[in-house]
């Protein structure tokens, strides 16, 4: 079921659980063991994972692509550049408005040179106002009334390509991924987005980055929001 005006994600999640319920036990039935399996709601794909227990969990991502895209053109725009000049972004969290769109760590190519994103864009308050709430809140706009559709497209290419390709060196990309409970102190058992690289199509959270108080606090603050949707999620289906 699509977002529609006025509605947020949360708003969908009871409708939607019986729909990816329902394609889990399919992929359990019919799909290979090593299919890899893309849902563009971190929830979402959490219950088409919990529903297809014999494909390890490892094999399903969503699509923080989407707003990883978003970010590096909004920093392009700003800087005067393509969007590849622009590298290393993450969003961490959920796929919905407690999401954090993070530049600490993104690099930004100016005439051959690569500087710190907040030495290229040079407005900290920016960096830290509009530009996350830009991204954060860009599923919400009304240019359609509906879900993103092109850009979606454009998205889950990406995705898929780089599970297929692998993630150029030095360079990570956002997926939402199975989390452990072993990295950034993101609980275990979530559909998370994370920094990831990506190899022989096997992917690997990006550890060991400085994360200062500002996005620690919204990395918890979206962590917080998947609790919550998991737990419904799970409430909705009768799972233990």
């Amino acid at each position: 079921m699509p977002r529609r005006e006025g509605m947020e994600r949360k708003d969908l999640l009871k409708a939607n659980v019986a729909i990816f319920k329902s394609q889990g036990a399919a992929l359990e039935k019919y799909a290979k063991k090593t299919a890899k399996v893309l849902v563009v709601g971190n929830t979402n794909c959490l219950i088409a994972a919990m529903s297809a227990p014999s494909i390890p969990k490892e094999n399903f991502s969503c699509l923080t692509r989407l707003d990883h895209n978003r970010a590096r053109s909004r920093v392009a725009i700003r800087c005067g550049v393509p969007a590849t000049n622009v590298k290393n972004i993450i969003i961490w969290g959920n796929h919905s408005s407690t999401q954090y769109p993070d530049v600490h760590h993104c690099l930004v190519n100016i005439s051959g040179s690569e500087l710190a994103c907040f030495d290229a864009v040079k407005d900290d308050a920016w960096l830290k106002g509009d530009f996350i709430a830009t991204v954060k809140q860009r599923g919400t706009a009304k240019c359609r009334k509906l879900s993103s559709a092109m850009s979606a497209a454009k998205a889950i290419c990406d995705h898929m390509r780089d599970i297929w390709s692998g993630t150029p060196q030095d360079e990570f990309t956002s997926m939402g991924v199975y989390s452990s409970g072993n990295s950034y102190g993101v609980p275990a058992d979530l559909i998370y987005s994370f920094p990831i690289q990506i190899k022989d199509k096997n992917w690997t959270i990006v550890d060991g980055l400085a994360i200062n108080d500002f996005s620690r606090s919204r990395m918890d603050a979206t962590a917080a929001e998947l609790i919550e949707e998991r737990d419904m999620a799970v409430s909705f289906l009768g799972y233990d």
